[in-house]
């Protein structure tokens, strides 16, 4: 199966950093994961596996903990979990899709609480609830911004991360070239 791999933390520097995608690829074929490709800095990883998802999530945390010393947290996806994703987008072409993203999780939507996101002031900002994940609308002129992963992840008591939806639709294009 083709997952794509989502690292939440990575930093430019300190323990949490990532030295090079070249390192992150290597370590991942050295794990047995086949056709592994990596994208940007942030954490991006594509690959086949036949292992479940929650075996991948270990595995590739385990991989770069022991290797890098980078204690990441891991989402993973599936390629028809993020096309649906990207099908369900809730803004259309009058937003501005540098401004749109969508919020990942290990977690099944269905189990998550979103009462708890209840009466939260936004400031301008959008929230809306897909069916594979979370969709923000963050207008620049946001003077100070409610909406981002620290925020979701007290809030709903998750791990989460968040990518630009042109960044998921570039990753699903590289994969198919």
């Amino acid at each position: 199966m083709k997952y794509y791999v989502f690292l939440r933390g990575v930093t430019p520097t300190g323990k949490n950093r990532i030295p090079k995608m070249v390192i992150l690829k290597s370590i991942m074929e050295d794990a047995g994961f086949k056709k592994v490709m990596t994208y940007i800095q942030s954490g991006n990883i594509i690959f086949d596996s036949d292992l479940p998802k929650p075996e991948v999530a270990k595995e590739v945390h385990m991989r770069i903990l022991e290797n890098i010393g980078a204690d990441l947290k891991v989402i993973v996806k599936s390629r028809k979990e993020l096309a649906v994703a990207l099908n369900e987008n809730p803004f259309d072409d009058t937003y501005d899709y540098s401004r749109v993203h969508l919020v990942f999780f290990n977690e099944r939507l269905s189990e998550l609480n979103f009462d708890l996101l209840n009466n939260v002031s936004l400031l301008g900002e959008k929230l809306e609830i897909g069916s594979e994940c979370i969709y923000m609308y963050l207008p620049k002129d946001a003077a100070k911004k409610r909406l981002n992963n620290n925020f979701l992840e007290r809030k709903l008591k998750i791990d989460a991360t968040t990518r630009k939806f042109n960044v998921i639709t570039k990753l699903i294009r590289l994969e198919r070239e």
